[in-house]
């Protein structure tokens, strides 16, 4: 594979903060006929606490991070190896990793910029915002609500600095908001 920045326009990231409904969102919309590759990060923290290995944030927070880069990255490569007939949706992106390391405050490594400059998705992002009805913790999202309203904020404010362009999924049934998302996917020139 060649060392240049890659574009694709049909790879399309659902994000948010913590808590806000993507994976179930996004369960929705594969119902529809379209695939999605699934967050790294619950992964990640699964599978170090199994390994009672230490890259968890609430642990060694620039492994973690660093971790999460790389899967990323390798899910981006992956999704490009394995040819969609429709836009594929990513559950997060690699911006997200920039947002996170923003949100603990540790310096951003030199990877993490290249990583932004070369693996480029559809300037239309979907965001979800803080929902406090149906936000719940667990064994892997050990953060409070008003963590989750921050992330969200830091995730708002890194894609557009980034210049993606926002749009917000209202508050409604996961049935509606999947409509919503592939109405405007299907409606968007620039997407298809």
């Amino acid at each position: 594979m060649k060392d240049s920045n890659l574009f694709r326009d049909d790879f399309i990231i659902i994000t948010g903060g913590p808590g806000s409904g993507k994976t179930t969102l996004l369960n929705e919309i594969q119902k529809n006929d379209y695939n999605y590759v699934p967050e790294v990060a619950r992964d990640i923290i699964q599978t170090q606490i199994s390994s009672e290995g230490d890259a968890l944030p609430w642990k060694n927070v620039k492994k973690y991070r660093d971790l999460m880069l790389d899967k990323s990255i390798e899910s981006y490569i992956s999704a490009l190896m394995n040819p969609q007939k429709h836009p594929l949706f990513f559950d997060r992106g690699i911006p997200d990793t920039l947002a996170y390391t923003r949100l603990i405050n540790i310096p951003i490594s030199e990877n993490l910029e290249s990583a932004i400059k070369k693996y480029k998705y559809n300037k239309k992002v979907f965001i979800l915002p803080p929902w406090k009805e149906i936000y719940k913790t667990d064994s892997e999202r050990k953060q409070d609500f008003e963590d989750a309203v921050a992330t969200y904020k830091i995730m708002f404010e890194t894609y557009k600095h980034l210049g993606y362009e926002l749009i917000e999924v209202p508050k409604m049934k996961v049935e509606e908001r999947a409509s919503f998302i592939i109405k405007n996917v299907v409606n968007c020139s620039s997407i298809l």
